[in-house]
């Protein structure tokens, strides 16, 4: 089979092998941890080293909001002789108030070394060379406001406009087309809550906005709705130890979903040495206090780690991922369960330790065998990310499989529950949405051009049905490159094994 190069304008035909496919996997960093470590390194006290970050749009978008902010970013390639490469971080030169950046070293001008989607023809910006990246990076110092690009990355648009805030500039927020309709009220309400101003240049909640803070955020009670996504209290939490005082955060919701995110959020807050705890359900405090430099190495992508797994279970193959965390909060962590609940046997095998200069848990080899035939466990329930990965092994089921408590998936980087139920149904299947989530009826039964709304989940969900169906295609297998720039590659070089 020919491959079409990802980068083509031409749908990529997924790669359907003729026997089960076996092999050997790693995946790259989380994005999630990767994110959170870089934005937090920019708030410490001095430098610190992040190894192992992933590399992709989200978090080269996230060092250029940082580099934006005043931050400086070296690339260290591989520091320790592990293999992996690292960045430096030199954090944002707050002043002693714990505010505004000295003035030599504010950071305006839009990095334009991130690639950058279409943008509304009034917001045209054109595309530049990327910058040497074996020096230490710092944005050069220009008027108000700064420009943050936040692409389509939901750790930028919600994570970044806390610590702007903290900066005493004027700092302009957008993103991709998409990203304008991707919602933002709980952060900015909750900003404003803490004195920041915040001006909408469109609707309320969206971007574009405009906010200006003073440089000090006093803390203090505040309460959020975060029904819509759990980054609405991650932003808060991330950037309150630099807070002039404790942040007291409430939910008024009824519940947060993927709130694995919000755990991986206080995890790593504590593991730098912050004092953060949630005394009562959909409520976390955090006392302001210094974070001092450190060095930490981030997880493999859990989330990322699902279309590999699943390729072993559609085929009936079988593929071992090693350096899969013993305890991590990534929401992948299911993985193991979810696999065994449409029948394939998992195994986990300690490893010895690596690294002890990095912040680094406890590993195993992660060993998935699929089964003859795939079988539904009925229900899934609050899969958050990990859904259109699994409702593409739903898809391939004979049996009804119902997607409870996904609801907030209509606000991500698409309406995936939409977007799901309209590409099972453009395969053959049957698929109908309903209040919090969907059901695959029928299994999808023939080829099609697949649609991946921008959306990389959307991509990889069209990748593993294309293992069980002859002839699917994506119409933009490009867009993986928000969390997996090499997924194409990956992906051929297993099923081709």
């Amino acid at each position: 089979m020919t491959a079409v190069p990802p980068d083509s304008d031409a749908p990529w035909l997924a790669p359907r092998p003729g026997a089960p496919v076996y092999g050997r996997v790693r995946v790259p960093a989380s994005k999630s941890l990767t994110n959170r470590y870089l934005l937090l390194a920019a708030l410490a006290e001095s430098a610190s080293t992040v190894v192992n970050p992933l590399q992709s749009r989200d978090s080269e978008l996230m060092l250029a909001a940082l580099r934006q902010l005043g931050a400086g970013v070296e690339h260290l390639g591989d520091p320790h002789g592990s293999g992996e490469p690292a960045v430096r971080i030199t954090p944002i030169p707050f002043d002693d108030a714990g505010g505004d950046p000295e003035p030599q070293q504010r950071g305006t001008a839009r990095d334009e070394s991130v690639p950058r989607r279409a943008a509304p023809q009034h917001e045209s910006v054109p595309q530049r060379a990327a910058p040497q990246k074996s020096t230490p990076q710092h944005a050069a110092p220009q008027d108000d406001p700064v420009r943050i690009d936040c692409g389509l990355a939901g750790t930028v648009m919600r994570f970044v406009p806390a610590v702007a805030a903290l900066t005493g500039r004027e700092v302009l927020f957008d993103g991709d087309p998409e990203a304008r309709v991707r919602p933002m009220g709980a952060v900015l309400d909750g900003l404003r809550e803490l004195g920041v101003d915040v001006v909408p240049h469109a609707s309320d909640g969206f971007l574009p906005f405009t906010l200006r803070g003073s440089g000090r955020l006093s803390g203090g009670e505040i309460t959020v709705d975060a029904s819509a996504s759990s980054q609405f209290v991650s932003g808060l939490l991330l950037a309150a130890p630099r807070f002039a005082g404790p942040l007291r955060l409430r939910h008024s919701g009824s519940q947060v979903p993927s709130l694995e995110h919000v755990e991986m959020t206080v995890r790593v807050l504590q593991e730098l040495g912050v004092s953060v705890r949630s005394p009562e359900p959909y409520v976390w405090e955090v006392d302001p206090g210094p974070i001092p430099g450190f060095t930490a190495r981030v997880e493999p992508d859990l989330s990322n780690a699902g279309p590999f797994l699943c390729a072993a279970a559609v085929t009936g193959g079988e593929v071992t991922m090693p350096g899969w965390p013993v305890s991590t909060t990534q929401i992948g962590r299911r993985w193991p369960d979810l696999l065994r609940s449409f029948g394939c046997e998992v195994t986990l095998t300690e490893e010895p330790p690596r690294d002890p200069e990095a912040r680094a848990a406890a590993t195993a080899t992660l060993r998935v065998r699929g089964p003859e035939r795939l079988v539904s466990p009925g229900t899934v329930d609050a899969t958050a990310e990990l859904t259109p990965t699994v409702a593409a092994l739903a898809a391939l089921c004979s049996q009804e499989t119902k997607f409870t408590s996904v609801g907030h998936l209509r606000g991500h980087e698409t309406d995936r529950i939409a977007a799901l139920v309209t590409e099972i149904r453009r395969l053959g299947g049957a698929a109908e949405e309903t209040d919090d989530g969907f059901r695959v009826l029928a299994p999808v039964r023939r080829g099609a051009v697949v649609r991946s709304y921008a959306d990389h989940r959307m991509a990889t969900f069209a990748a593993v049905v294309g293992l069980g169906v002859d002839g699917v295609a994506v119409e933009d297998i490009a867009c993986t490159a928000k969390t997996m720039p090499d997924f194409p590659a990956a992906w051929q070089a297993l099923v081709d094994r």
